[in-house]
């Protein structure tokens, strides 16, 4: 027998395919993931534990694009640093995706991984288990919020003329587009300050 004509559908098309759909229009369901395969819905449930699993799949999609190397470096602040920046790259590339991820619980084996480094890295620097995920919590917080500020308008104060707010303007003005960046090194870094500064028993001692 020949080849199918058709590539055979697969877990990877499926998520692919999701992560276009969410990237257009904010979200999916599986009737569309299906017709743009060119095959029948019940063929994607085949592969998928039904709508929470193609979420589990545009989530896998989207951290793929995560480099786990950068928790390899050291010392352990150094490499949160690192991993958050590649973190909020990855989701600043698909950003009508964070809505729709953040408000699923996280499953996907891949981010899973990635989570359960950050919080051996975190354990191995000293912090309790309790401290761990409010942590992480944040962190996440400030990567979203930033990846999500990343697709705003470079403008997003509109002052009209005759609105009285000329220290408002003139301080867009000054910034420009590096709005969102700026913000982000600022929140990070004051986070990253606190993380060391209630780090337990080692304040003084720096990052090593």
């Amino acid at each position: 027998m020949g080849r199918p004509r058709k590539a055979l559908l697969d877990r990877a098309r499926i998520g692919a395919t999701a992560l276009e759909l969410v990237d257009e229009t904010g979200d999916f369901t599986v009737p569309e993931i299906a017709r743009r395969l060119g095959v029948q819905t019940a063929s994607v449930y085949h592969h998928v534990d039904g709508r929470a699993g193609v979420v589990e799949l545009v989530r896998e999609r989207v951290v793929e694009r995560l480099d786990p190397e950068t928790l390899d470096l050291t010392p352990w602040d150094a490499a949160l640093e690192a991993w958050a920046r590649s973190y909020r790259a990855a989701f600043a590339a698909h950003p009508r995706a964070i809505a729709l991820l953040m408000t699923s619980p996280v499953r996907a084996p891949r981010a899973i991984e990635q989570y359960e480094r950050v919080a051996g890295l975190l354990v191995d620097a000293g912090f309790a288990l309790d401290e761990v995920m409010p942590v992480i919590t944040g962190l996440d917080s400030i990567v979203l919020g930033s990846a999500l500020d990343m697709s705003a308008p470079e403008v997003m104060w509109v002052v009209a003329k005759e609105t009285d707010a000329p220290r408002l303007a003139a301080a867009q003005q000054a910034t420009g587009p590096l709005r969102a960046d700026r913000a982000f090194d600022l929140t990070l870094a004051g986070f990253m300050a606190h993380c060391r500064a209630v780090r337990p028993g080692l304040k003084g001692r720096g990052s090593a």
